[in-house]
């Protein structure tokens, strides 16, 4: 016994003969119903039909609000939701609303935890074949998606949409706080952080929150001691990308970002913005405690050690002798007190310096360099704190006072001298004769003394017509 199956001839259909094996194959579906144009094969003769309208171009199902053609009244519903806004489709778990049942089906994967699709690589599992398709382009290296003006390739049409504002710079994304607009919907949501306050990833280690993950990740190399950006000129590490590619201008000399106003030039566009504020005064970081303004934002981190001045905190403590410090930085500094370190050498003189700043002022001595000037004698000085004590002179402060006699003295070692009046202290003694002195140039003086004395007995050995080195040897 045969069944019949049906093929179209154009736009006619005939029923041929099969055998009795393609009849036992075709048995659930009754008819295959194959299309003349593309080898697809339907179990139903109404979805042939329908099928043959996309290569006739039979689109019998117009949207009457934007013209658009569909094949089905059923596909044509639902595309009219898009103008409507009906949304029939409610998640019972969070109310969420679709405009199709099948959005709603995947949605509600996210409150199932169910994954059905899985990456045959690497065993990842997808909520959506679209999603397990996208990712698989991570693996097979395939980027579909070109940039016709910069040949750049991309795994989505999406990333790509996103990558064309580069060159169209269009920006559909409006902040509506500060009208800030940006090209793609993820940075604005990131920006609107900033006014929401709200930061959602946190550090494991510290405890510490963050706007987004790329800065969580960024700061768990704090943690982890991670650099995984290394210097091809001098092999330096960094945790950061941007901080290796600061660090290459050195190498090249290169500052590209110059002042307008007294035409330095800054490796990066914040050292200048910064740099800018000496001629403007802009003082934009202010101290919640005692309202001391800053020019910069690490300064007034670095106030945090200001504040700590008000609470009198100092949670950072030397292992070898308790010391306790504000900052972790001071800290280090005073451990290389006990361990020797002094990592900062003078090319000029190869003397050695625990900090980069103490090396900085001691090269002033090589190149003469002052740049600290009194406003009121003209004065220059190498270091701002001398200048300072320099100026003392002309305001007549005296901010060190003796406890025991009311003195004062315009520094801290002024008033260190002369407290040893009081306690006798004289921590300076002669190799020669073993007195003992409160300050080393008293010290300096009495050495002078017996120089003065052994060149004298020098010189009467010359007159007693005896050798001096023979004196020497039976004195």
């Amino acid at each position: 016994m045969f069944l019949p199956s049906s093929c179209f001839l154009g736009n006619h259909v005939e029923t041929l003969p099969t055998s009795r094996e393609q009849q036992q194959e075709d048995h659930r579906a009754k008819r295959s119903h194959h299309c003349p144009h593309c080898e697809e094969i339907f179990p139903i003769l109404s979805k042939l039909k329908r099928h043959l309208q996309i290569h006739t171009g039979g689109n019998l199902n117009p949207c009457t609000d934007c013209g658009k053609s569909f094949t089905t009244s059923t596909k044509l519903k639902v595309h009219q939701r898009t103008h409507t806004g009906e949304r029939p489709y409610t998640c019972s778990d969070c109310g969420a609303s679709f405009s199709q049942l099948g959005h709603l089906q995947i949605h509600q994967r996210i409150h199932t935890g169910e994954k059905p699709y899985s990456c045959s690589e690497c065993e990842k599992y997808f909520t959506t074949s679209t999603k397990l398709k996208v990712h698989q382009r991570t693996h097979t290296g395939e980027k579909p998606y070109s940039c016709s003006d910069c040949i750049k390739c991309f795994t989505t049409s999406t990333k790509l949409k996103d990558h064309q504002r580069v060159h169209t710079g269009e920006k559909p994304y409006f902040c509506s706080d500060c009208g800030a607009s940006f090209s793609q919907l993820g940075n604005l949501q990131i920006h609107q952080r900033i006014h929401t306050g709200e930061k959602p990833f946190s550090c494991s280690d510290c405890g510490k929150y963050f706007t987004t993950s790329t800065k969580l990740n960024v700061h768990q190399r704090t943690h982890t001691g991670e650099k995984p950006y290394s210097c091809s000129d001098c092999g330096k590490s960094f945790n950061q990308l941007g901080h290796l590619i600061t660090h290459e201008r050195k190498h090249r000399g290169e500052k590209p970002y110059s002042c307008s106003n007294c035409v330095k030039c800054f490796t990066t566009s914040n050292e200048l913005k910064v740099h800018q504020r000496t001629h403007t005064g802009e003082k934009p970081y202010s101290c919640s405690h005692c309202g001391k303004s800053f020019s910069r934002l690490y300064t007034l981190n670095t106030h945090e050690l200001h504040q700590r001045t008000h609470t009198g905190e100092k949670p950072y403590s030397c292992s070898d002798c308790v010391k306790c410090f504000t900052a972790s930085t001071d800290l280090k500094v005073h451990q290389r007190t006990h361990t020797g370190v002094k990592p900062y050498s003078c090319s000029d003189c190869v003397k050695c310096f625990t900090t980069s700043f103490g090396l900085k002022v001691h090269q002033r001595t090589h190149t003469g360099e002052k740049p600290y000037s009194c406003s009121d004698c003209g004065k220059s000085f190498s270091q701002l704190d001398t200048l300072k004590t320099h100026e003392r002179i002309h305001t007549g402060v005296k901010p060190y006072s003796c406890s025991d006699c009311m003195k004062s003295f315009t520094t801290s070692t002024g008033l260190k001298v002369h407290q040893r009046t009081h306690t006798g202290e004289k921590p300076y003694s002669c190799s020669d004769c073993v007195k003992c002195f409160t300050t080393s140039t008293e010290l300096k003086v009495n050495q002078r003394k017996h120089r003065r004395e052994s060149h004298l007995k020098t010189h009467t050995c010359i007159h007693k017509g005896e050798k001096p080195h023979q004196f020497s040897q039976t004195s």
